[in-house]
């Protein structure tokens, strides 16, 4: 039964649209392509009406960095960049760490950011969207993360943001340059753990403990 066919009132519908209509998003821009996917598409997709697509997204563009938005948010939750009482700030950032790198691992990203690399000649503008749209909201909560956490005295942090900058580099590294270039797999089990706790390790050295 089509999503829009009715099922009763209520937010759960619309819920239930808008997931099926960035899920159907997704799939059709990394299989066609920014420029050939069409709203029209999207909606016989998620099998709803092209009203009810401008009714959540109001175009195309605006569709596209949700998408993109919605991929990171799977990897990366807002709860996950909190500091926590009593928590230890190597445990905080290493959960951010195996966090990112599934996301960047993920064969959906790796499609994702081969598209915007391909498009980029062709209109600037879309790897500018698609930047703010996914990797500075990832950038800005590890900068609002790394201020809270050098105000607590846990580690010396002169530029936050740089020092996000920083740690997000070290988690892609090499292994994420060659997972691009299709001449490697993805970190996986423990090679992907290793990775990340030296990546970690580095990180605490490099910005000390205060106590």
């Amino acid at each position: 039964m089509p999503i829009d066919a009715p099922t009763g009132p209520g937010r759960p519908k619309d819920l239930a649209k808008r997931e099926a209509i960035l899920e159907a998003a997704k799939s059709l821009f990394l299989s066609l392509g920014y420029a050939n996917t069409s709203m029209d598409a999207v909606a016989a997709a998620a099998g709803v009406s092209k009203l009810t697509v401008y009714s959540h997204f109001n175009d195309k563009q605006t569709l596209f960095g949700s998408a993109v938005m919605a991929t990171c948010q799977t990897q990366l939750p807002d709860l996950i960049f909190e500091l926590p009482e009593g928590v230890p700030i190597e445990e905080v950032l290493l959960n951010i760490a195996r966090g990112f790198q599934a996301l960047i691992s993920s064969d959906e990203s790796v499609k994702l950011t081969r598209l915007i690399m391909a498009l980029g000649s062709q209109d600037p503008g879309l790897g500018q969207f698609f930047y703010e749209a996914g990797p500075k909201r990832v950038l800005a909560e590890m900068e609002a993360l790394l201020r809270c956490v050098d105000e607590r005295g846990l580690l010396r942090i002169e530029n936050p943001l740089r020092a996000a900058e920083h740690f997000f580099c070290l988690i892609k590294g090499a292994a994420d340059y060659r997972l691009l270039l299709g001449c490697a797999p993805p970190l996986a089990g423990e090679e992907a753990e290793q990775h990340v706790r030296e990546v970690v390790g580095v990180f605490m050295r490099a910005y000390g403990s205060c106590g």
